[in-house]
């Protein structure tokens, strides 16, 4: 009972591990990379679509993405898309493909996104304890509702502390890497 609470705990740990590694690659670091701009949302076929959905994106070099989009009717919404979004891009289009330049940050955008990184790591941590929280809570209901043995109880809450500080730490590391990315210059 105890080991099916704690594989369930370290599966959604995980995926707030993920969703953390997912949420960082849409923070720019000065390199051109097409995760920056794959979710950004394009008014295209009557619906709000990501970009990627809607025209191929690549990086060339380490200060351009090249948006290809596969409709050519899509061109001036990808266009404004980019220009609405909060990165600061600055979009030109051929008629065929849409060239992004990705300048290179200056020192107080560098340490903005910092802080930005710093906040969705604490967000990542609270969203793995939440899960440590309510998985404690179940065990102590079980061991209350003597389905589970004190022993067992106290085994599976070390247990799921353990779990729990394996991810913290995987997320400070993610964290810290993203940190020195983005004040490399």
């Amino acid at each position: 009972m105890s080991e099916d609470l704690l594989r369930a705990a370290e599966g959604r740990m995980a995926k707030s591990v993920e969703a953390f590694h997912r949420e960082l690659a849409t923070i720019r670091t000065g390199r051109a990379n097409p995760s920056l701009i794959e979710h950004v949302l394009v008014e295209a076929y009557d619906s709000h679509v990501p970009i990627n959905q809607v025209a191929s994106i690549s990086a060339p070099d380490p200060h351009m993405i090249v948006i290809q989009p596969w409709d050519r009717n899509t061109i001036q919404a990808i266009e404004r898309a980019l220009q609405r979004g909060e990165m600061g891009l600055n979009p030109s289009n051929d008629g065929q493909l849409i060239r992004v330049p990705v300048p290179p940050l200056n020192e107080e955008r560098r340490k903005e996104f910092v802080r930005m990184v710093k906040q969705r790591a604490e967000d990542a941590r609270v969203a793995i304890r939440n899960v440590r929280r309510d998985d404690m809570e179940q065990l102590r209901r079980l061991e209350h509702d003597a389905e589970i043995s004190e022993d067992q109880s106290q085994r599976a809450q070390a247990q799921l502390q353990k779990i729990t500080d394996r991810f913290v730490e995987q997320i400070e590391e993610v964290a810290r890497r993203k940190e020195a990315e983005l004040l490399e210059v």
